[in-house]
């Protein structure tokens, strides 16, 4: 059985986890809130945060968008279609 020590500190710790999730929820709904104000802060945010976030964001890869779309034009012509008649 877990004594009375135990107990406390078990609810101590469901307690800041909540109190933490509430908070980072809280910062979360106040950043959206000042974002859609558009303010300059706002903007100077989002131009930093790339640099600040913890995960490398990859470059862009238009080659391989190139390649699927030179193999796609090719499927189409292969199948009979006309390849100008392209929703792009």
């Amino acid at each position: 059985m877990l004594n009375n020590n135990e107990i406390i500190t078990f609810f101590i710790l469901v307690s800041l986890i909540t109190g933490l999730v509430v908070f980072i929820a809280w910062i979360m709904l106040k950043l959206v809130i000042w974002g859609k104000s558009m303010s300059k802060g706002a903007y100077l945010f989002l131009a930093f945060f790339p640099l600040i976030s913890l995960m490398p964001i990859p470059p862009p890869t238009y080659e391989n968008v190139q390649k699927a779309k030179q193999e796609q034009r090719k499927r189409k012509e292969d199948s009979g279609d006309d390849p100008t008649n392209e929703d792009e």
